[in-house]
Order: structure tokens, then C-alpha cells, then sequence
């Protein structure tokens, strides 16, 4: 499946309020699915020494899906394909890989 099927699969599945264009819905699931993620990466350090366990793994895998989803959600929003965001980032990162500013700080390096 591609990043615009699964962008369109993921809307046909979205059931949240919207009138128009409705980005904070999503954007706030997102920030709820990232915090889900980052607890079940605290819990490994707490429970079980920074080893991710396969349990662990596939709980994880599982908040990444819900948060591949929100962010699906947010570029259709914005009337972007997602291919389009995969795109840019691709773009940007070699960029700053190129121009050995990978490990610097801020959006516009």
C-alpha cells in the first residue's frame, strides 16, 4: 500500500467531528497517540531496564499505527497528499545531510 492509499483508506475510516477543514481534531490525536507512544517507551526504561520486550514491541507498533493515522488525517486536512510530506522530509533531511547541518538546531537550517 502506498502513503496515499493508506491516506485515503485512513479517511474512509475517520469518524470526528468536522466542518470544513477541521486540523485540530487530528492534531490533537496526534499529540495524544505520541504521548501513548512515548509511555510505552518510559515504561520500558521503568519495567524492564531500556530493553524493549516483544510485548513492549508490538504495543508500540500499535501507537505508531495511531499515529500514522492522525498524520494521515492532519495532511488531508491541509489538502496534502501524504507522498507530498514524505516527499519534503526527504528533501529537507538530505539537504541538511549535504550541507552538514544534520546534527544543528532549528526548522531552517
Amino acid at each position: 500500500m502506498t502513503f496515499d492509499e493508506y491516506q485515503k483508506f485512513a479517511k474512509s475510516r475517520a469518524l470526528y467531528p468536522g466542518i470544513g477543514s477541521n486540523v485540530v481534531y487530528p492534531t490533537l490525536g496526534l499529540c495524544g497517540e505520541s504521548g501513548e507512544f512515548a509511555e510505552k517507551v518510559k515504561k520500558s526504561l521503568r519495567d524492564d531496564n531500556g530493553v524493549i520486550t516483544d510485548t513492549r514491541r508490538a504495543e508500540m507498533v500499535k501507537e505508531l499505527g495511531d499515529v500514522l493515522w492522525y498524520l494521515a488525517m492532519i495532511a488531508d486536512e491541509l489538502g496534502v497528499p501524504l507522498s507530498e510530506v514524505v516527499k519534503c522530509n526527504v528533501e529537507k533531511i538530505n539537504s541538511r545531510h549535504e550541507r552538514k547541518v544534520i546534527h544543528g538546531s532549528g526548522d531552517n537550517r
